[in-house]
């Protein structure tokens, strides 16, 4: 051989090697020299190698690089090497196996030192190159074990071409060996996998694009399992997009989803084009929107919103625990009234009906109104490319009606004083959900509609509870106050809408009466009772245990104070333990409110 092939295939080889050098600023610990068939990966699938492009070079001052820590590294049957994408977030590693397989076991080994690196990736398959069509197969929710494949059993019955380890958040994937298992075939869809009890919502934008807008919706692919696996609804042409106010601030977002088609998700009673993920983010229970729609049943109101705690996965990584909830919206099965056309015009037809919420962000929507009391109220149906100006103008006259009558001189005559445009009890109700939760925002955003050939706004559904339930400073203590939230430290829209609730609830002797008369059947015949709401805290804690470890772990702010939190009380299980403490205190508060 000349001195020239001699220098050539030496060159090669110590670039091959190079590619999957160690960091040298963090060299491994010494270990054993593993066991042959570890570094074989004997049986494990053969494909072709895709992931990230771009690798980290640790060594020349964390410069991108297609030389070093790449991809093809977690095949070379090497733990001492790795691959270490450029970017923190949203890269993988994986095969292309040619044909469709069904996936029986998987094997991984993190980066030496990092072990913890692996933990909350996610392993998909899918059958479109980009994929699109990826379903989780698999959530790694250990820390994994160094210098050794680390393996796990698959259980999902659909055949892949394509399968990928995607890192978690901000982790560079950081991998050392990474094996998929299995054997050829088609496979079918009577076997999904569920990343915990919960049903799994898995979204897949177009293009992988990001979901940083509250106005443009992205095209997307969603799947929902659930039922252990067995039941998936699987739907292309998603419209997503960001939701939400103040909850959209937040590093976890809340999301809205809207199929090409009415769908029915879960056990909803509904079936609807639109669906809202609601974050949670400075609830740290998970559980308070879901216990004070459970109060809103209890109580009696007309309508509840459907809502099921579920877990998110976002093109390929795990978002978190959220909760699949009806969007706020006249439906059958959702707020039941009649829903208009924009060629109801003239009476009786132009009577509704209505969808309306008294909003503080009013100013901010497209179709809204400002009442004679200074009222911000957002139209929310007919929808803004619907409706008719004669339509808004209606529903604006009747809310000032409503408005002028519980504000004149005889608010509290019985035909003449506002209950001629406000039904009472629904009203009233409303108002128990609110005290009793101790949300602070109650009258911050009230939803009231009115139907056709109807003569009353009615006041729900109730929402937006995540600061509820003991867990906003700026009502803290909230069993120390001597009034209503609402009437001291409440946010309101306007000091028109704590006006207006005065009179109602203070002012009005029969409305008073009326409201010990609800609360007294509440408290006896409806659950309101301690043990009672105590058990069902503690049902829903057990609900959301698997997946409010997984959450905790992605987000880990247990031990921060975060949006309004007053107290850190430093576990999930402690956190739980302060609604319920709430909650033994607040009953019998609300006894002596309703009752002076």
């Amino acid at each position: 051989m000349s001195n020239i092939l001699k220098y050539t295939f030496a060159m090669l080889f110590s670039v091959l090697l190079a590619g999957c050098s160690d960091e040298a600023s963090n060299p491994p610990a010494p270990t054993p020299e593993p066991e042959p068939e570890e570094v074989i990966k004997n049986g494990s699938l053969k494909g072709t190698i895709i992931g990230t492009e771009w690798s980290v070079d640790y060594n020349n001052g964390n410069s991108i690089t297609d030389q070093v820590n790449v991809k093809e590294c977690v095949f070379d049957g090497k733990f001492n090497t790795f691959f270490a994408s450029y970017l923190r977030s949203g890269t993988w590693v994986g095969l292309d196996l040619g044909e469709k397989h069904i996936i029986t076991k998987i094997g991984y080994s993190p980066r030496i030192n990092q072990p913890t690196r692996v933990q909350l990736a996610i392993i998909e398959g899918a059958n479109k190159e980009d994929f699109s069509d990826a379903v989780p197969i698999h959530i790694i929710k250990e820390a994994g074990e160094e210098n050794k494949m680390n393996y796990a059993d698959i259980n999902c019955s659909k055949g892949f071409r394509y399968v990928r380890y995607i890192g978690p958040n901000d982790a560079r994937c950081n991998l050392a060996e990474l094996a998929f298992y299995g054997q050829k075939g088609e496979g079918d869809d009577s076997q999904f996998y569920q990343l915990t009890n919960l049903p799994t919502v898995v979204i897949n934008t177009k293009d992988a694009e990001d979901i940083t807008s509250k106005e443009k919706e992205i095209p997307s692919v969603v799947y929902i399992i659930s039922e252990g696996g067995k039941k998936i609804l699987a739907t292309e042409e998603t419209g997503v997009r960001g939701r939400g106010n103040a909850s959209w601030l937040y590093p976890k977002k809340p999301y809205q989803l809207k199929f090409d088609k009415k769908q029915q998700v879960l056990d909803a009673p509904a079936k609807a084009k639109k669906w809202t993920l609601i974050n949670n983010y400075g609830d740290k229970t998970l559980m308070r929107n879901i216990l004070a729609f459970e109060l809103s049943r209890r109580i009696g109101l007309a309508y509840t919103p459907y809502c099921h705690p579920v877990d998110v996965v976002l093109n390929g990584e795990y978002k978190g625990c959220y909760q699949l909830c009806d969007q706020i919206e006249v439906n059958e099965n959702r707020v039941n009234i009649t829903e208009m056309e924009p060629e109801d015009l003239a009476l009786p037809a132009l009577s509704g009906g209505y969808l309306i919420e008294i909003d503080a962000y009013a100013k901010n929507e497209t179709s809204y109104f400002i009442s004679n009391s200074d009222i911000p109220v957002t139209i929310k149906s007919p929808d803004d490319e619907d409706i008719i100006s004669v339509q808004s103008a209606y529903i604006k006259e009747f809310f000032n009606a409503m408005e002028a009558a519980v504000f004149a001189y005889n608010y509290a005559d019985e035909e003449n004083g506002y209950r001629k445009y406000l039904d009472l009890d629904s009203f009233l109700k409303h108002f128990i959900v609110g005290e009793l939760s101790g949300n602070t925002d109650t009258y911050w955003s009230v939803y009231m509609y009115k139907d056709r050939n109807s003569d009353k706004l009615y006041t729900g559904p109730v929402w937006d509870f995540d600061l509820a339930f003991e867990n906003d400073q700026r009502t803290y203590p909230i069993n120390s106050l001597d009034d209503y939230i609402y009437a001291t430290l409440g946010s309101v829209a306007s000091s028109s809408v704590r006006e207006l609730v005065n009179v109602i609830v203070k002012d009005d002797e029969a409305s008073r009466i009326r409201l010990a008369e609800l609360w007294n059947t509440a408290r006896t015949e409806k659950g309101i009772d301690e043990a009672s709401l105590l058990a069902y805290v503690d049902q829903t804690a057990q609900l959301l245990d698997e997946s409010q470890t997984l959450n905790f772990l992605r987000w880990k702010i247990m031990n921060e104070k975060i949006q309004q939190n007053p107290v850190i009380h430093g576990s999930y299980e402690a956190e739980v333990e302060a609604i319920k403490t709430y909650l033994k205190q607040r009953l019998p508060k609300m006894d002596y409110l309703i009752g002076k």
